[in-house]
């Protein structure tokens, strides 16, 4: 594929691998139909959809790059940093994803019995009906569990009253360092790239210290449109990728029908000025 700037590329969604409700197979044949030029599915810790996302891409005519969306623990703060155009045989790579898994299902029993404690009862096993791949279990899941069971209308609502810091359900928990993330993914000769930096509940500092140790590390992207910014942040974030020289990259986040506001392939263009980071990875696309 010859990379162009202007591109409707989605390279962040996730599938029933980790969070998504959606196949693999279904997820590239609704990129496709929504105008994708360029897309990567990029589940949670995980990489086990790669082989089925490329080869129904494939099928479609839709070129694709490998990807995946590796939790980090910084500043005592869950950051996700999204892999892309990655070798998915990497040893390195695939070890340290199976060490970040570890660990779910302690911290799901955990926040089943906190929610007990709140007069939900029965919430692990709940959650659990929602989950495609057990060593995934996470936040998400639950939510589903308490939209289903009446306790919230809606998956945002569950959000602002359960599962998040000083609400019942809510367990910490420590995932991989910037630094693993970051290796793992550049050598698997992948691109690393900051997802959603607009969510983080970060101070400046500690905003400006991630860009900063993960440009050290050898990330060089970051997320600048996607499915959780504003279009404020649109243009906050374009002037840190130039202010940091990293690529610009563009994602849905796309997880489900019923609940994504924003649609695979929905999403403005990159802004003017940048570069975009199909560009480093015009040699790895499927």
């Amino acid at each position: 594929m010859q990379p162009k700037k202007i591109l409707n590329a989605d390279l962040h969604c996730h599938s029933v691998i980790s969070d998504g409700t959606l196949t693999p197979e279904a997820l590239a044949q609704r990129a496709k139909a929504n105008g994708v030029e360029l897309w990567a599915l990029t589940d949670h810790d995980e990489i086990g959809g790669q082989q089925r996302a490329a080869a129904a891409a494939q099928a479609l005519g839709l070129p694709y790059l490998t990807g995946t969306e590796i939790s980090v623990t910084f500043a005592a703060e869950t950051v996700h940093i999204v892999g892309l155009g990655f070798d998915p045989d990497d040893a390195a790579l695939t070890q340290g994803l199976h060490a970040t898994r570890n660990g779910r299902e302690q911290r799901a029993r955990e926040m089943a019995a906190s929610l007990a404690q709140a007069g939900i009862a029965g919430a692990y096993e709940g959650a659990l009906q929602f989950v495609g791949n057990p060593e995934l279990i996470s936040r998400t899941h639950f939510a589903r569990f308490l939209v289903e069971s009446g306790v919230c209308r809606e998956t945002n609502e569950v959000f602002r009253k359960y599962l998040t810091e000083g609400k019942p359900g809510y367990v910490p928990h420590s995932w991989a360092t910037l630094r693993d993330a970051v290796s793992w993914i550049t050598q698997a000769q992948g691109i690393a790239v900051i997802a959603h930096p607009g969510r983080y509940h970060f101070t400046p500092n500690e905003e400006y210290a991630l860009f900063t140790e993960f440009k050290a590390h050898g990330g060089q992207a970051v997320e600048v449109i996607t499915g959780s910014h504003t279009k404020q942040e649109f243009v906050k974030y374009a002037e840190t990728a130039k202010e940091f020289g990293l690529a610009a990259s563009r994602g849905s986040d796309f997880h489900s029908p019923d609940e994504s506001h924003t649609d695979l392939g929905s999403l403005p263009f990159l802004p003017d000025g940048l570069t975009p980071v199909w560009e480093l990875l015009a040699g790895r696309v499927r």
